[in-house]
């Protein structure tokens, strides 16, 4: 397991009770480099959506155990935030609960002369995602051609 994971791991395990006390779900969390600087992020949701104030309370409670642990080797910056509109599908709960919903999918090399996919979420398992498209046709994607499967949002 790279150090990257590790540090994700850990942090997960420290963030569960804490958002599942209030009520909220632990989304994801990712240790990132963004040019010159390490970010700790923790995403956090709840019906009826995150507040400033949600997030406030989180973020005071893994700060302090974070300081107290110190397992993370690197500076960085923590970030505890809502996972936003376009929030990425990656886990078994994130495909689950968006069962029925339009999804948009970019994949790494063109597909039918495409890389950008809509539809609704018809089908997963541990390596396929299956859409319905607009058409009515079903299309099917090994998750290894993805590189990016989130909700679709129109404006």
């Amino acid at each position: 397991m790279s150090k990257r994971e590790i540090y994700e791991q850990k942090t997960e395990e420290i963030l569960l009770p804490i958002v599942e006390e209030y009520g909220f779900e632990l989304v994801d969390v990712e240790y990132v480099k963004e040019g010159s600087t390490w970010y700790l992020r923790a995403y956090i949701d709840k019906p009826g959506g995150i507040n400033i104030d949600d997030c406030e309370k989180v973020s005071r409670r893994l700060s302090d155990i974070l300081d107290e642990k110190d397992y993370i080797d690197d500076a960085y910056i923590m970030e505890v935030s809502s996972p936003g509109l376009g929030r990425p599908l990656k886990k078994e709960k994130d495909f689950k609960r968006s069962l029925g919903e339009e999804v948009e999918i970019r994949t790494y090399r063109m597909m039918d002369k495409q890389k950008e996919f809509f539809g609704i979420l018809k089908e997963y398992d541990d390596s396929t995602v299956t859409i319905m498209q607009e058409d009515e046709t079903l299309k099917t994607f090994a998750k290894s051609d993805i590189a990016l499967i989130r909700l679709a949002f129109d404006f």
